[in-house]
């Protein structure tokens, strides 16, 4: 009786870890986002996170890679109810890659917030609201590269010959705003770790794209192009 009580103490352990490996092995973004994850742990080491805010930044850590082992098994499960298309299933999976893509978004803001300190915190929202960019502020400048942005994907969109102006097309414009974003913080803050984070938010946000077959690498590309480039305009050839 003792030995058949450890086996079934054991079964499931081996159980859980099959499963862990298997998605690594055969899940391409899982492993994307465990690899991000290290990169992540390893700047907070780097930059003296106390314990507890390496607590949450864990804790927020595993809810991606839960939500991505989540998403997996429904692939998986609508995959052998559904093996043709059906409208359902393919609902069933843009909500679990959902899933995926808002605890991912999160995370990288917490870790994101957690490296920058609360003492940058500050100094980053009286950069946001002063006058430090002449005549135009860094709010006004945002918004303004964001409408032009909004048009400028919008005609990129209408340009190509598949796609819908909010589903593919030629500019994808999830990555035209991620790295837009992205880029508009290096010129906001000196902070080297936090510019970093913010591209890696925008490659995440373009890898999802690609991973749910909306866009290719192509009009990924080109999308983050557009982004960067309008920021540039927009924070450095706009006058001060």
């Amino acid at each position: 009786m003792r030995l058949k009580s450890k086996v079934d103490i054991v079964k499931p352990f081996k159980v859980a870890m099959s499963g862990i490996i298997f998605t690594f092995k055969t899940q391409r973004h899982m492993r994307f986002h465990l690899y991000v994850v290290l990169i992540v742990i390893l700047l907070g080491i780097m930059v003296n996170l106390g314990l507890r805010e390496m607590l949450v930044l864990l804790f927020t850590i595993s809810l991606v890679l839960v939500a991505e082992m989540f998403n997996s098994a429904i692939e998986a499960t609508v995959d052998l109810v559904s093996p043709s298309y059906n409208p359902l299933a393919k609902f069933a999976k843009d909500i679990a890659a959902g899933a995926v893509l808002i605890t991912t978004i999160i995370a990288l803001v917490v870790g994101s917030l957690m490296m920058l300190g609360e003492s940058r915190w500050e100094t980053l929202k009286l950069s946001l609201t002063s006058e430090g960019f002449g005549f135009l502020g860094v709010v006004p400048r945002l918004i303004l590269g964001g409408l032009l942005l909004f048009v400028v994907v919008v005609v990129g969109k209408g340009i190509g010959t598949r796609g819908q102006v909010l589903q593919g097309g030629l500019v994808s414009g999830h990555a035209a705003f991620g790295f837009f974003f992205a880029t508009s913080i290096v010129f906001v803050t000196d902070n080297a770790v936090a510019a970093g984070i913010g591209l890696l938010l925008a490659a995440i946000i373009a890898q999802s794209r690609f991973e749910a077959k909306f866009h290719t690498i192509f009009e990924l590309t080109l999308g983050a192009a557009v982004g960067v480039i309008l920021a540039l305009v927009v924070f450095g050839l706009v006058p001060r």
